[in-house]
């Protein structure tokens, strides 16, 4: 079973930064996705940033040039750098582990980002 553990989430003020981490255990897979997901009061879980083990790597439009992801095979920890922040980046962050071959999809519980104007 598959184990996320997230960590960095905290209160900031505009234009200031936080990094996340993302720890996995317990068997990860080869062939992975590892992203983060937000998800804002009263709206949907939203993709922010993901990274493959392939080395592809995607950012939501509202994030391009403010984060960046990062990703440690040694210890199977994703990072994602967010600078610029914004009020509207406020959510719970969620690490997500996705196994394409079988189908697993892992969640951390969340890490609770507040970015104050």
């Amino acid at each position: 079973q598959v184990h996320l553990v997230e960590s960095g989430g905290g209160l900031v003020q505009a234009g200031g930064s936080l990094r996340l981490s993302c720890a996995a255990s317990g068997g990860v897979f080869m062939l992975h996705t590892m992203g983060w997901y937000r998800q804002a009061p009263g709206k949907q879980r939203e993709l922010v940033a993901s990274l493959t083990t392939g080395g592809a790597i995607f950012y939501q439009d509202s994030v391009k040039g403010r984060f960046t992801i990062s990703k440690d095979n040694a210890d199977n920890t994703v990072s994602p750098q967010m600078n610029s922040l914004k009020p509207e980046d406020t959510a719970v962050y969620y690490c997500n582990l996705y196994h394409p071959p079988s189908n697993g999809n892992y969640w951390g519980k969340g890490t609770l980002v507040t970015v104050s104007s």
